[in-house]
């Protein structure tokens, strides 16, 4: 376990969340009396009706653990903002599912207690890098947690995507979309999308293919070492989205080039709780 004692933490919490707008105030104030220095996004700062509110990427910045307040969808975007940061991040589920944000409201206190004594086990998880390519030049970059994904952008009209593998033509999907996951991601829209479950430390990444028009195009498991292109073919609008977040229509041509990140994200792990106890509680697998 690590051994340093946290003095800095950083909230970030769901927008417009009844239950984030109980917790923040009184967080912040159990906080600041065990000597730890907060810094709130605008959400939190709101919350607890604080002026002093910074960006996302300022409170990364500042913060030795990030406290997330919110579901998995909060939490990809905190990921994305503490990319390159040297912190660990406390996920608490205020949401549906919640896959990565495991800890629960009866938790918090107990457990962010241990956490800043520096009592923690840690769970890493790679990122995948994703670029686009025009011609020559670079367009944008992002980092995913989840996945990248390529989606027709047009009703009932399916697209092209040619993809390559280090080099290696691998075939043309006709389909709906293509998804690039990461293990974390795959239990996300990939598995939505029939793809396999991986557990977070393989060293994998999934492409799965959206509704393909050849149902014998299926999903394939390539190793993180990999550098996979997709190439938009044709003429249908193509949207490629960020952990769902982040979009960016594409032109016919586009190359997006993914592959594993430099970067790991570092999330606290509920004691005693393993990725197939998730499982069974998130997917109501049976019991024995």
């Amino acid at each position: 376990m690590p051994s340093r004692t946290i003095n800095a933490v950083g909230l970030i919490a769901k927008p417009r969340s009844d239950l984030a707008a109980q917790l923040v105030p009184g967080l912040a104030t159990w906080l600041e009396s065990r000597g730890v220095a907060v810094h709130l996004d605008e959400e939190s700062a709101a919350y607890a009706g604080r002026g002093e509110a910074l960006s996302r990427d300022d409170v990364t910045a500042a913060a030795q653990l990030l406290v997330v307040l919110g579901g998995d969808g909060t939490l990809l975007s905190a990921a994305r903002a503490a990319v390159g940061r040297d912190l660990v991040i406390f996920a608490v589920n205020l949401g549906g599912l919640g896959f990565l944000t495991a800890i629960t409201i009866d938790e918090l206190y107990s457990q962010l207690e241990r956490a800043l004594c520096g009592e923690y086990a840690v769970a890493k998880r790679r990122m995948l890098h994703a670029e686009l390519w025009r011609g020559d030049c670079c367009m944008i970059a992002h980092d995913a947690l989840n996945d990248m994904v390529l989606t027709k952008g047009e009703i009932a009209r399916m697209i092209d995507l040619e993809v390559h593998i280090d080099g290696h033509f691998v075939c043309v999907y006709k389909a709906d979309g293509l998804i690039v996951a990461t293990p974390t991601g795959s239990t996300a829209y990939s598995l939505s999308a029939g793809g396999p479950i991986m557990m977070p430390e393989v060293a994998a990444i999934a492409v799965t293919p959206i509704c393909p028009h050849m149902l014998s195009n299926r999903p394939v498991i390539v190793p993180d070492e990999s550098q996979i292109e997709v190439t938009v073919r044709g003429t249908a609008s193509t949207y490629m989205t960020i952990d769902g977040q982040v979009g960016q229509l594409l032109e016919a041509g586009d190359r997006i080039v993914c592959r594993r990140s430099e970067h790991v994200i570092s999330l606290i792990r509920p004691p005693g709780k393993l990725f197939f106890d998730v499982l069974r509680e998130k997917l109501k697998w049976g019991g024995r």
